[in-house]
């Protein structure tokens, strides 16, 4: 859109005018009033275009719709606030761009405003930021009903279509503090992080509920398996009980393999101060050993050293055995990415710094509001596939030679 020669005359006059900041920048500066006229006239375009004749044109004549005045519309800009007259039609359909029925906005606020919301600033943190950076006053419910808009946008990623198929899907948990009926309680936030064919990390969805539990992943697995989802080569959750059985009820040919460094963790917390640094030795030798046959021979010499004084750790090796030694069928590439869910953890560690202003949240969508935004922002650097992909899917491919075909 070109600035009219009445537009540039005016401009020539106002910077004439103009011996100060405030006249430049200021409320009724020369910027404001020229982005005023600027949109103005972008609507007027818009109008022309709706009705298909020009203003005052006789094509109009007898046409069934023609211009009804304007109606004033008070909107946020990167100018500041300013009126904005807006043209109307006889027939009420114009529904102008730039400035969208319901919309209070125009330029790059909304985007602004959503961005910093996604790095976890409060709303009064956004409002001091725009009015110090930008010198726009805007108030927190004008920054809370932008945030709001996200809402409508998670639904819809939320019930996206999926891949049918995911070569490695991790299944984790992170915990936050949630107001619901007037009580603070704690509350699991589910999810899911899939690793697509072309290596490729994706979150697949976000959900929330009480507690972690089997039962409720069992619902998270019909959700993915109802967007889309035949099948899932490989999946690598923690040590919640129940979990492997809830993950072969809906993908019964998935192998399943608990996370090494839970089991880890969890034994040790059960032995003596003093015995830690021989046990840990002993079990290393259990999981990092080359074959299968051969930790299996460790896992019993284990047993027969601490069985006794330690059952309960080495009942819970041996009860778990079957889907903690998924990992030793695979070469090296594959074996370091799915012997740990830490590739899961480490997205939500990066949760944690978005949140970590957020000691409570008022309700469910809040916070996954706040866990979609980072997530879009943290997923920007996620352009390359996992390091050796190309090793691991051909593997992959032959294991899987069935149910993996690939598009070459």
């Amino acid at each position: 859109m070109k600035l009219t020669e009445e537009m540039i005359k005016q401009l020539e006059k106002d910077l004439e005018n103009c011996t100060t900041a405030e006249d430049l920048l200021g409320q009724k500066g020369v910027i404001k009033n020229l982005v005023r006229g600027l949109s103005e006239q972008i609507l007027e375009a818009e109008m022309t275009h709706h009705l298909g004749y020009e203003k005052y044109a006789p094509e109009g004549q007898n046409s069934g719709n023609s211009r009804n005045g304007k109606s004033s519309k008070t909107v946020q800009s990167d100018a500041g606030e300013m009126q904005l007259d807006i043209p109307r039609d006889r027939n009420g359909t114009f529904e102008p761009m730039l400035v969208p029925k319901h919309q209070r906005t125009i330029g790059k606020i909304d985007g602004i405003i959503i961005s910093l919301y996604a790095k976890g600033l409060t709303t009064r943190d956004i409002k001091e930021h725009l009015e110090q950076l930008y010198g726009l006053e805007v108030s927190p419910t004008f920054i809370s009903n932008i945030t709001e808009r996200l809402r409508e946008y998670v639904i819809e990623w939320q019930s996206r279509a999926l891949e049918s198929l995911y070569a490695i899907v991790y299944f984790d948990a992170i915990f936050y503090k949630i107001r619901e009926d007037s009580k603070v309680i704690t509350k699991a936030a589910y999810t899911c992080l899939g690793i697509d064919q072309n290596g490729q990390k994706e979150l697949l969805g976000i959900w929330v509920d009480q507690a972690e539990g089997a039962n409720f992943w069992l619902s998270v697995l019909t959700d993915l398996k109802n967007r889309g989802v035949q099948d899932i080569l490989i999946a690598c959750v923690d040590g919640l009980k129940g979990f492997p059985d809830a993950i072969q009820t809906v993908f019964p040919q998935t192998e399943v393999q608990q996370c090494i460094i839970h089991q880890i963790r969890n034994s040790l917390r059960y032995i003596a101060s003093k015995n830690k640094k021989e046990f840990t030795k002993d079990l290393k030798s259990v999981y990092q050993a080359t074959t299968k046959e051969n930790a299996e021979l460790q896992l019993e010499r284990l047993n027969e050293k601490w069985g006794k004084k330690y059952p309960v750790v080495i009942g819970s090796w041996q009860r778990n055995w079957e889907n903690l030694s998924v990992y030793y069928k695979y070469p090296e590439e594959i074996r370091r990415l799915i012997y740990t869910t830490n590739i899961v953890e480490g997205l939500h560690r990066q949760f944690r710094k978005v949140t970590k202003t957020k000691s409570l949240f008022p309700h469910d969508d809040a916070l996954k509001k706040m866990l979609f935004m980072a997530y879009l922002d943290i997923s920007k650097k996620w352009s390359m596939p996992v390091q050796n992909w190309a090793l691991i899917i051909s593997h992959l491919s032959i294991l899987y030679k069935e149910r993996l075909q690939l598009k070459i």
